[in-house]
């Protein structure tokens, strides 16, 4: 039996294969082929083991494991497995053939993976080279993939999340080095983390995340929701939406890969186009959470007045900034009564006028926002500029909203900082006695955590600008004048000293 590699032997394994690229093409362009090919490998690795299985149960009837085999999550023909890949590596025409295998693919499993491989295209001159060019770094990448380190059947790398995980770690590596673009398909692992416990989720809850990107988001908030009995799967159901074609992909993959296939992932522009529809109106769930594009231009402002769904009857958000377009979508899918949402935002949806003041004011006055935490600047792929995190829960049992400034609180890194163990659980802790607690057994938690009225937030004129409500002033230390005075005639003394040794070694020279 194949020894069972660690998390880190497979990461490792799958960073080298990107040597593969790294020299013809950025990151964005070859991230695709690597993580289309984790797919691959994996589909390739998780049927061969079930196939074996059955073998091994049946023996020579290979009609009875026929009929076993297609009742398995996913199908794949003889020669559309990994080992026939391998077998066909020197093919002349590689490019082509790998085309073919990956199109059979989808289209022997439309109903789960149609699409799921993009317009990837394993035969472009454009972005692999010549003939002679591409066959080689093709053959590279499946002689990368041809190691023990990266045998996924589950025999050997057992039913924990290790695949799963691997694919989300090359995301974050891919995220980390696209700039702005990172932040287009990737929440920071710690920022999800923090949310996620934030939300809280029960068991046989419906999750929701509007811009899904790669689904790295969904995917850890559902992980707080326990197993169904006797399964690695979560006792919940996962929807989202995600308008760019690519990062839908990955999205897609990613739920396979995290054995949360069932999960209802869409491709489409949510605020002009929304997919998750029952009858005439919007989707409800019970945890809504969303890390969208920070102020979007263009986002759909000429149509949102006569919108069929009715989610800016608290007002129309302005032209150039989509942040309210995305948070009343939210709020609105969040199921009456007890629907939760969360969603990350920047520091001017908390206090620019205009229609963003009438959104908010509305907001505030039905009692659905909950909690305003500050997060530290330079968290985000692409952006240094701070962030907050805004939670409305539709079940709120008094009027009273919890502010944070977590801003302080972050381990710094070269490129991005990073939110601590110790920093997500301080805001949690905050957050859950907030909850938990009455307005008589709450304390402010000094120049970190305030309990503001609704008079308060009424008195600021809907203002949630934190330093109103969360006062961290650090005073300057007092000066002593008499010490300073003393500390100047020290230096002008010194001075006074060292200018007559310069004047009597010049004069000793004859200068």
């Amino acid at each position: 039996m194949s020894t069972k590699p660690t998390t880190d032997e497979i990461n490792a394994a799958l960073w080298a294969a990107c040597d593969t690229f790294r020299s013809t093409m950025d990151s964005q362009s070859y991230k695709d082929y690597i993580l289309a090919f984790l797919f691959f490998k994996y589909l390739s690795d998780k049927y061969k083991d079930k196939y074996n299985e059955f073998k091994e149960q049946f023996g020579d009837d290979e009609a009875m494991i026929q009929r076993k085999m297609s009742r398995e999550p996913f199908v794949l023909s003889d020669d559309c497995t990994f080992e026939n890949v391998v077998a066909n590596k020197n093919n002349p025409n590689l490019g082509e053939f790998l085309n073919k295998i990956f199109e059979k693919v989808e289209d022997e499993n439309k109903k789960k993976l149609e699409g799921v491989f993009g317009d990837l295209d394993f035969n472009s001159s454009t972005k692999l080279g010549d003939t002679k060019d591409r066959n080689r770094r093709l053959k590279h990448l499946i002689e990368d993939f041809d190691k023990p380190k990266l045998d996924f059947r589950p025999s050997v790398i057992g039913t924990e999340d290790i695949i799963g995980n691997a694919y989300m770690y090359l995301i974050e590596r891919f995220a980390d080095g696209a700039g702005k673009k990172g932040g287009e398909f990737f929440t920071p692992h710690e920022v999800s983390v923090l949310l996620s416990k934030l939300m809280k989720p029960e068991t046989g809850a419906r999750i929701y995340d509007p811009t899904c990107g790669s689904g790295s988001l969904l995917i850890t908030v559902a992980e707080e929701v326990p197993h169904k009995p006797n399964t690695t799967i979560r006792d919940c159901s996962l929807f989202g939406q995600e308008s760019n074609g690519g990062t839908w992909a990955l999205a897609k993959m990613n739920m396979f890969l995290h054995e949360m296939d069932a999960a209802q992932i869409e491709w489409g522009d949510t605020i002009n186009n929304p997919k998750l529809i029952e009858g005439d109106h919007l989707m409800k769930f019970d945890i809504v959470v969303a890390n969208p594009p920070f102020s979007l231009d263009k986002w759909g402002h000429e149509h949102a007045a006569g919108d069929v769904y009715k989610r800016f009857t608290r007002g129309v958000p302005p032209k150039s900034k989509g942040d309210y377009a995305f948070i009343l979508h939210m709020v609105n899918s969040a199921a009456e009564g007890s629907g939760k949402v969360g969603v990350i935002v920047p520091h001017g949806v908390l206090f620019r006028g205009s229609s963003e003041k009438t959104i908010r004011e509305a907001l505030i006055k039905e009692n659905l926002l909950e909690a305003v935490i500050g997060l530290p600047s330079n968290l985000f792929f692409g952006t240094g500029i701070p962030a907050a995190m805004l939670i409305f829960n539709k079940g709120k049992k008094h009027k009273d909203v919890l502010f944070i400034d977590a801003s302080k609180d972050f381990d710094g890194g070269k490129k991005q900082n990073k939110l601590r163990d110790q920093d997500i659980d301080k805001v949690v802790k905050a957050y859950t006695a907030f909850s938990t607690l009455s307005e008589a057994e709450w304390e402010d938690i000094e120049k970190y955590a305030h309990r503001a009225t609704f008079e308060e937030i009424e008195g600021n004129q809907f203002n949630l600008n934190i330093p109103r409500y969360v006062d961290t002033f650090e005073p300057e230390e007092e000066v002593d004048l008499k010490v300073v005075a003393q500390e100047i005639e020290a230096l002008e003394s010194n001075l006074t000293k060292v200018k007559s040794e310069i004047q009597n070694y010049l004069q000793e020279l004859g200068l």
